[in-house]
């Protein structure tokens, strides 16, 4: 019986560590706040550096915590991240992210986050690095006026959209993938 349990804790130990799996470390080139990157040799389905990719997240997720990014900042990053690893630039993605419902405290500002959560916005700087790296990044209008939040609380680096759903709605006309987090 001890035996068993005792390989049953080795296993998971390895399952759990991608370094004894012999998997590199992952790296985060563009966004270091995110997920990053770990190369695999031979993949199916690899990025190509002739190949655009277009997607509009749908960042309706707040975090766990307050101290954490949302998801879909999360998950821009780390694809950016993933690209930039290939060997891609930025200029092979166009990603937007529009923000609402849960993920709407993601874009106030470090004052404003503060003030209700009590911690500083994690997101702020990803939603910057974001910015620069030609993702365009929008919050829902409609979700401001029904939750009255004052667009003056908002950081700089988002646009007010009219409406969430028509963000999605006109990106996916254009072939953008939709990634909901």
């Amino acid at each position: 019986m001890k035996l068993a349990l005792l390989a049953v804790i080795a296993l998971s130990n390895t399952l759990a560590s991608p370094a004894r799996a012999g998997w590199a470390p992952p790296v985060a080139p563009v966004i270091p706040q995110a997920d990053g990157y770990v190369a695999i040799h031979g993949a199916a389905v690899a990025p190509q550096v002739t190949r655009l990719y277009r997607a509009v997240y749908n960042a309706t997720l707040a975090a766990d915590r307050p101290d954490q990014l949302v998801p879909a900042l999360n998950m821009a990053g780390s694809e950016l991240n993933v690209l930039a690893g290939s060997g891609l630039s930025t200029r092979n993605a166009r990603f937007v992210v529009v923000f609402h419902g849960g993920a709407l405290d993601a874009v106030l500002d470090d004052a404003h986050y503060r003030a209700k959560h009590h911690v500083a916005n994690p997101n702020l700087e990803v939603i910057s690095e974001l910015r620069k790296a030609g993702v365009q990044l929008f919050v829902c209008g409609q979700n401001l006026a029904a939750e009255n939040v004052d667009p003056k609380a908002l950081t700089p680096d988002v646009k007010i959209a009219l409406d969430a759903l028509v963000v999605l709605m006109a990106y996916q006309n254009d072939g953008y993938a939709l990634m909901s987090f």
